[in-house]
């Protein structure tokens, strides 16, 4: 099929040799690409029984069919891997401008297996693949890391994925980092390369991308990009604002994190942390991905105060609630800086944000103290502090060690009192998403086979914002606060699940703006084989299922599919929700007998394995 390269670039760090693998025709059509095809890769080289950073543990860059094609927003990359934060499947998908070099270079998807006894650095341009010594690297921040490496190979249009210190230094939240500010951030993907020696790949390629009908999949593409923009909140405010614009809303819905979880609307916030005020108090510059028209990214820059001067991308929505919100910091430019620090250091912003707001809470409850601390003074809305963590915890340097390791592990240091502050599921923090006013959010998170997880879908375009889509039969009356009826949840994560598959971005399915059926089609024109919206729906079913087989060897099952303490029985004080808990067994029953799955135990019964050409994981 066209739209593929048929290539696997696989990267031995240990032997440093390096070889090139066709990949089965068949995957393409059964897993379409992307996190698809990196995942049925992954089910055949990861190792269940070993450490979680034993050198034969494979970290795999994936492109889909779609990336690098006139698909608006279809510059997307992923990496899948076994999350050493959460011991079950990592997955994190990534935007900048580095998918489209790994396709033009002729690779669908690099392996990288192995450790490196020093400090390493790979460079591909096109069939030319070397490994550097990145001693001098080792201890640099993304900045300055990218800049040394394109000064170094000289080779323009380059583009790098790279870690900072907080990979170095195996922190089980660090991220990969692509532009310097577009982060595959969820799981540990970072600590995962630090763990292999690994400080960046850099890609180049020169070879055309073909499509089976060039024309026609343009002519497509343009009809996409007007149904995306049909859409009001994507053209009104996303591409205007950015994911700032995210804020009020979620707010007004009553689902904003805020005092770590134990309120869901911060009214004192409002003025200080909306798109309105970021706009007013940071210097910004919009900034798209490759290929896309929505250009939702900002550089920023601090004019003024103690920060004055620091500059970056974002921070994003999600930041603005980890580092504000969910700490009742009002200062937009500490949350900038914060921001500015975390991307240098490599360093994922939803689970910093949430391990110093859980210490925070422990810090007021008593369950630590200054001594704890090192000093640290962790009292809400500490502006100063959230910055100072973000380094501390990058560096593993005193009570950052602590928060290093995340939420889970750190909970067990200090006791049952500590566990109820504890906000993450499966071992991965919460993103900033509330869950007692969108029943199908409490879903969303308590499922993903990565852990808490808002976007896979993100429900409260359904439940809380009142979105329909006759095109997945998501259709009448939705109650964002019934606990059971969550069949709709399917067919969106289907959606969810099938742009990480494309090669294309969240961002035109997370309002429902891009149809299943155009996705269908784009997919159909670009390979020349003929694809239904039903076939990629399908597709999609597929790789969820396997991702669930893949933890049921990891030893997940519906035992850890659950939520914190804090909204199984702590009523919401606020929004909403006020009133209300999640009552998570009976909106679970609900959602496996719609995925086919046991409901005594959330495995795939091998009637669904069978549909779904999966025997061979029974």
């Amino acid at each position: 099929m066209k739209g593929y390269r048929n290539k696997l670039l696989v990267i031995d760090l240990t032997e440093r040799s390096v070889e090139t693998e066709d990949i089965p025709d068949e995957w393409f059509e059964e897993y379409i690409g992307g996190e698809g095809t990196a995942v049925r890769l992954l089910t055949d080289h990861v190792s269940p029984e070993l450490d979680k950073f034993d050198p034969s543990q494979p970290i795999i860059f994936s492109t889909g069919p779609l990336t690098g094609t006139p698909v608006p927003s279809s510059g997307r990359w992923c990496i899948v891997f076994k999350s050493p934060a959460t011991s079950t499947i990592g997955a994190s998908n990534c935007g900048g401008k580095l998918a489209p070099e790994i396709k033009k270079a002729g690779y669908d998807m690099i392996m990288v297996k192995g450790r490196s006894k020093n400090p390493v650095y790979v460079s591909i341009v096109d069939d030319k693949v070397e490994f550097h010594d990145a001693n001098d690297l080792w201890g640099m921040g993304v900045e300055k890391t990218d800049k040394k490496i394109k000064d170094d190979l000289g080779v323009k249009g380059i583009q790098i994925a790279s870690i900072g210190p907080a990979g170095e230094n195996k922190v089980l939240f660090a991220a990969v980092m692509n532009e310097g500010h577009r982060a595959a951030g969820r799981g540990g993907a970072g600590a995962m390369m630090g763990s292999k020696g690994l400080k960046a790949i850099a890609v180049k390629g020169t070879k055309k991308i073909e499509v089976a009908d060039p024309e026609e999949l343009k002519e497509k593409a343009k009809e996409s990009r007007e149904e995306l923009f049909s859409e009001d909140f994507v053209r009104d405010e996303l591409k205007r604002y950015g994911t700032p614009s995210f804020y009020a809303a979620i707010d007004d819905l009553g689902v904003l994190p805020t005092k770590n979880w134990q309120q869901t609307t911060f009214p004192l916030g409002r003025n200080h942390l909306d798109h309105n005020a970021y706009y007013e108090k940071l210097d910004v510059k919009k900034y798209a991905c490759w290929g896309c028209p929505i250009a939702c990214g900002t550089v920023t820059e601090v004019k003024e105060g103690k920060y004055m001067g620091s500059k970056g991308g974002g921070p994003e929505y999600e930041t603005v609630a980890a580092f504000g919100s969910k700490t009742l910091v009002k200062d937009m430019n500490a949350i900038a800086a914060a921001s500015h620090l975390a991307n240098d250091m490599g360093l994922d912003h939803i689970s910093a944000g949430q391990v110093i707001a859980t210490a925070m809470e422990w810090y007021d409850k008593g369950i630590i103290d200054r001594e704890d601390t090192g000093g640290i003074g962790l009292e809400w809305g500490n502006a100063d502090a959230v910055v100072e963590l973000v380094g501390k915890i990058s560096r593993r340097e005193g009570f950052g060690d602590v928060l290093a390791d995340g939420v889970k592990m750190a909970t067990e240091r200090y006791g049952k009192e500590a566990e109820k502050a504890a906000m993450h599921v499966k071992g991965l923090e919460m993103a900033a998403d509330g869950v007692r006013a969108s029943k199908g959010e409490a879903v969303t998170h308590a499922v993903s086979p990565r852990g808490a997880d808002h976007l896979r879908p993100w429900s409260p375009t359904v439940d809380a914002f009142g979105y329909r889509e006759p095109d997945l039969d998501i259709e009448g009356d939705i109650d964002f606060l019934e606990d059971g009826n969550k069949w709709w949840i399917k067919p969106f994560q289907e959606l969810s699940m099938a742009t990480n598959m494309l090669g294309v971005c969240l961002f035109t399915v997370i309002t429902l703006a891009n149809k299943a059926s155009t996705y269908a089609e784009l997919l159909s024109i670009a390979t020349g084989k003929e694809f239904s919206k039903e076939d990629l729906l399908k597709a999609a079913e597929r790789v969820l299922n396997m991702e669930r087989m893949l933890n049921v060897s990891f030893g997940f099952d519906r035992k850890d599919d659950t939520l914190p303490e804090r909204f199984l029985k702590e009523k919401a004080p606020d929004g909403r929700g006020e009133g209300h808990v999640v009552d998570l067994e009976k909106a679970l029953d609900s959602y496996y007998e719609s995925m086919g799955w046991e409901k005594e135990t959330g495995v795939p019964t091998d009637e669904k394995l069978d549909e779904l050409n999966l025997s061979w994981m029974k």
